[in-house]
């Protein structure tokens, strides 16, 4: 029987990462992952394939707006079928630089299912190896309807909706949360007619209301269409779906036809035959591994991170789990990753990033706050890019100024957000950020300019 020093089940975000630094310490890492590619969800079927299709679908969106900077094109039509290669191959091609990493950390990759059968030993296929340490990091699974089939032809979850082999003439999408609102706009640009249905009433549950409405706003302005407040169902019939709407207030129902449904209601940790209750292993009421703060769960010798246990189900949040528990596990002292400093992005057009509280949550808490807002209408270098859609919003302390949550919706929000990720991990002030040069013309003095706003000092507004 072989035997490492730790085994890693799942080759995401969360499990190669872990798997890497783990190596890098001078233990003997194996890391087991049942895909015929390493990367998980993310890479394959997630975040990256996304993210192709939408910056695709923006160049071939934006060639409308083209007039205004002078530019003229003549009849332009676009190959979903080149779209889809183009964004196999960039998963590919990433895929692949995982695997040569493995190889250059010395990790060793076990292909195929992970099972614990035991503590201390892990079985994949027809091979037990032995383990002094085992690391869960197998992810997510998309989360269902009650009584609704999965067939990924008509009834899709974003797997299903990252390949489809024709734009779809109506597309309802289920769900008003990141995946949903993503892959809505790549198939509305591309020419579908997109309704977007939520069991709430807002989108974006969690962000920040007044940045979840201004954004909703910008996205019926591109063409998607929402049903708030409504229960769905949906069934399958023959190469259509009927979706019916409930809503929430009145018990009204209405019925719509689509040519493909995207259910995207979230999504549930992956735990499910990994052998956890032969364990003993405890999980919390929503199916959540439970562990400490060095990612120990209540099975000496067995860790676990990323979206099998509690905190924000995303990549970066993974890989920051995965660096803890191995340094730790190594003797190296390494403090538990602070979920409030874990910025959240929706890559849509304009992007959404949204980090620590929101003004609802310190409303709630009866927290004293001072909240500053800069549009991007008012910035030089968005009106030359022609991206005046959105702001940033900065929400501090009354007393200290130290900031409490930050929120950016408009152009490149997702790199914009990360000064501000930064300055609060180092406990930065409003002012801080207000006394830094920025430099100019910048979308980054949109930030500068909402923390003088939020001190009483603004200059361009």
């Amino acid at each position: 029987m072989r035997e490492f020093d730790l085994v890693v089940i799942g080759a995401g975000p969360g499990g190669y990462v872990a798997a890497i630094r783990a190596a890098q310490l001078g233990l003997k890492v194996a890391c087991v992952e049942e895909r015929a590619t390493l990367g998980g969800t993310c890479l394959n079927v997630g975040c990256i394939p996304s993210k192709a299709l939408l910056s695709s679908s923006e160049h071939w969106a934006e060639l409308k707006h083209l007039a205004q900077h002078g530019i003229s094109v003549g009849e332009a039509g676009f190959d979903l079928g080149a779209m889809m290669a183009r964004k196999d191959k960039v998963v590919g091609d990433l895929t692949k630089g995982i695997a040569h990493l493995f190889k250059k950390n010395g990790v060793e990759w076990l292909a195929g299912r992970g099972t614990i059968p035991a503590p201390g030993k892990v079985q994949v296929g027809d091979e037990t190896v032995a383990a002094k340490d085992i690391l869960i990091a197998t992810g997510s699974d998309p989360a269902g309807l009650p009584d609704v089939t999965i067939d990924e032809e008509v009834v899709l979850t974003s797997t299903g909706a990252l390949a489809l082999p024709k734009v779809p003439e109506h597309l309802v999408v289920i769900g008003a949360g990141v995946i949903g609102l993503e892959l809505g706009q790549v198939w509305a640009r591309l020419g579908a007619k997109v309704t977007v249905v939520e069991y709430l009433d807002r989108i974006l549950p969690g962000a920040d209301g007044e940045i979840a409405k201004t954004a909703q706003r910008l996205l019926q302005r591109q063409g998607l269409a929402f049903q708030l407040g409504r229960k769905a169902s949906v069934q399958r019939t023959g190469d259509k779906a009927k979706v019916t709407l409930e809503r929430r207030d009145t018990g009204a129902v209405e019925t719509l036809e689509a040519d493909a449904v995207l259910v995207a209601i979230g999504r549930r940790p992956r735990t499910a035959g990994l052998g956890l209750e032969a364990l003993g292993l405890a999980l919390d009421p929503r199916g959540f591994i439970a562990v400490d703060g060095q990612f120990r769960t209540s099975v000496p010798g067995i860790l676990a991170i990323g979206d099998v246990v509690p905190g924000p189900m995303l990549a970066h949040k993974a890989e920051e789990d995965g660096v803890a528990a191995v340094e730790a596990l190594a003797g190296h002292a390494h403090p538990a990753p602070d979920y409030a400093l874990v910025p959240g992005v929706v890559y849509t057009a304009p992007e959404i990033a949204s980090l620590g509280a929101t003004e609802e949550v310190l409303k709630e808490a009866g927290t004293a706050h001072v909240v500053g807002k800069f549009q991007f209408i008012a910035s030089g270098r968005a009106r030359a890019m022609a991206a005046t859609d959105g702001l940033v919003k900065v929400l501090g302390d009354a007393e200290t100024g130290r900031i409490l949550g930050a929120h950016v919706l408009g152009r490149n929000a997702g790199e914009l957000i990360q000064e501000l990720v930064l300055a609060m991990a180092r406990g930065a002030t409003l002012a801080d950020v207000a006394a830094t040069s920025h430099a100019h013309p910048g979308m980054g003095e949109a930030v500068k300019e909402a923390c003088l706003a939020a001190l009483g000092k603004p200059l361009h507004m």
